[in-house]
């Protein structure tokens, strides 16, 4: 309950600033020294909330479905899309972080270029995954594996510092059992992971999203909300609240994948305070 009022609340904020500002902002922004330090508020730039609203419940076409029914349609196609490379991400940062903390010298190899490639950017990289992938793999196999390589990072390196996070005195009483790496890798090491891999799965979570809007929207992947949000940007000019429908929710999409982190999460925590209750 407390988490649904704070959601509320933050809900509440936001649309609170939004249509303050609009009220009381320059329809034609804020310049200082030449360069635009807040934006236009006027209806082109940003429509009032329950014109967004409107226009959700508004049919796309005439005659067509709704927006709403469109944008939701759009979400879960990327949704899945969303999920594969999420999921793979997430296998793969957790297979780097197990093997850099087994073996140091993987550790120093590999660790440096897991940083740089998150450097790249990734509206170059992804037409060159689309061209690499392209005869081999389906556009949303192309369009999951771009998503995979951002949600893996995080998890990688927030696994990596759960791993390496239980005390010196807690390894050497493991070997005093005689315990092998295994053992105490999942006896210890794992347990101790979980307060960091939980919220490196979230961030790796919202950027399986963003890798996903941003590689449809590059590879030209049709059926997903990244293509929804070029196309309906082409309409700003005649129907601005249009746009912001898109975005909406391509919003609600990244805060549902961390909601569902968050759900798996819950029960895990839950179940390692019992084993450390136990332990005591």
């Amino acid at each position: 309950m407390r988490r649904f009022l704070a959601v509320l609340a933050g809900l509440l904020t936001g649309a609170a600033a939004w249509e303050g500002y609009k009220a009381a902002g320059n329809p034609d922004g804020t310049v200082l020294f030449g360069v635009r330090v807040l934006p236009r508020a006027d209806d082109l730039s940003m429509p009032h909330l329950w014109t967004i609203a409107e226009r959700l419940g508004a049919p796309e076409l005439t005659g067509g479905r709704p927006v709403w029914r469109v944008v939701v349609d759009a979400c879960l196609f990327t949704l899945g899309i969303t999920t594969a490379g999420f999921v793979a991400g997430a296998l793969i940062g957790l297979a780097l972080a197990v093997a850099m903390q087994r073996f140091r010298v993987v550790e120093r190899g590999l660790l440096p270029y897991v940083i740089i490639s998150q450097t790249v950017p990734l509206v170059a990289l992804a037409p060159l995954i689309a061209g690499w992938g392209g005869v081999l793999m389906p556009p949303w196999a192309t369009v999951a594996v771009i998503a995979a390589y951002l949600a893996f990072f995080p998890v990688a390196v927030g696994m990596l510092r759960g791993l390496q996070s239980p005390s010196a005195a807690g390894v050497e009483l493991m070997r005093s059992y005689a315990a092998g790496w295994w053992r105490t890798l999942v006896t210890l090491r794992l347990p101790a992971a979980l307060p960091y891999l939980f919220p490196a799965l979230r961030l790796a979570g919202a950027a399986a999203v963003v890798g996903a809007v941003v590689g449809e929207i590059s590879t030209g992947t049709r059926g997903g909300i990244g293509r929804l949000l070029i196309e309906y940007a082409r309409e700003a000019t005649s129907d601005p609240a249009k746009v912001y429908t898109a975005m909406l929710g391509a919003a609600l999409l990244g805060l549902l994948v961390a909601g569902a982190v968050s759900l798996l999460e819950l029960p895990l925590m839950r179940h390692r305070r019992h084993v450390e209750v136990a332990t005591l």
